[in-house]
């Protein structure tokens, strides 16, 4: 069976700019996300200095994940993954980290329509360890202290309510809890990072990504109750790859090559963000990824 949205609750509404973006024209089949993860990737593995395959892409995207999940450990626990897509990171945790069950949550109706699709033989062999549900990241429709661990890959640029968002994990998470989130924030200390931001990046421009400083999810984790909270750039692995994929299809100058510039100008930054709920918990072993 396939655990379906709670039907108790409205529908979330989803900003106009993320509808088109991750309905009709579905993100996740554009060529220069390769294997429908929806991430920049994490590039530390591949090698940078010849041609880039899909693999090579995927890899990254895939590599991402692993990086993430390794700083919330979900083995044995219960997972949740805000933002979820089409599902393929919860596929991978419960396939290489072995948590007891994992949610995926995603605020666009279609993008879970799909991620059940795709998930669909995995679904059907393991329907009490996975299941997707509707939902915005500042309204979780999950229960007080469900899980062990919440983890988010790059959907955060996304979330309209930092602070909302901060207190709906306190709450889902159980007295130990991990937090980790990956995604891309301006650089603390930036000047006019909104408007240099929107002037290069068109993503910006139309508000589908919102730009604020690292050290905003930082407080509001902090304000929520959160402790350990730890702000990691993991840029390096991500710009320099990132822009490299891109040239495939974009020449220089093109706006989607100006994520490398924001980097290089220090407006734009990748980071990893994790925290701990206080209290005592199970024990996170370390997982190898």
């Amino acid at each position: 069976m396939v655990s379906e949205d709670p039907v108790d609750r409205p529908a979330p509404s989803v900003p106009p700019e993320v509808w088109q973006t991750y309905g009709p024209a579905d993100l996740s089949a554009v060529p220069v996300f390769a294997g429908g993860f929806i991430n920049f990737g994490y590039w530390r593995s591949v090698d940078l200095g010849g041609p880039l395959s899909q693999d090579d892409r995927i890899r990254s995207e895939r590599d991402l994940y692993r990086h993430v999940l390794d700083a919330v450990a979900p083995g044995g626990g219960r997972a949740v993954e805000v933002g979820c897509g089409l599902g393929l990171g919860c596929a991978l945790a419960l396939d290489e980290y072995g948590p007891a069950a994992v949610t995926g949550v995603d605020i666009h109706p279609q993008q879970l329509r799909r991620a059940r699709d795709a998930n669909s033989p995995l679904l059907a062999a393991r329907p009490q360890r996975l299941r997707f549900v509707l939902g915005a990241a500042e309204d979780l429709p999950l229960g007080d202290a469900e899980f062990d661990c919440l983890y988010s890959v790059e959907a955060v640029q996304h979330f309209p309510d930092l602070t909302a968002f901060a207190h709906e994990a306190a709450r889902v998470l159980r007295p130990g809890g991990r937090v980790a989130v990956a995604g891309f924030f301006s650089v603390d200390g930036a000047p006019a990072p909104e408007e240099r931001l929107a002037g290069l990046l068109e993503t910006f421009a139309s508000g589908l990504d919102i730009a604020r400083p690292v050290s905003h999810l930082a407080r509001a984790l902090a304000g929520a109750g959160f402790a350990d909270v730890r702000t990691d750039s993991i840029g390096p692995q991500v710009w320099p790859g990132w822009d490299r994929w891109l040239a495939r299809l974009w020449a220089p100058g093109t706006w989607p090559r100006n994520f490398m510039t924001a980097w290089e100008q220090r407006i734009l930054d990748y980071y990893l963000i994790t925290a701990a709920r206080p209290g005592r918990g199970r024990a996170h072993p370390t997982s190898s990824g």
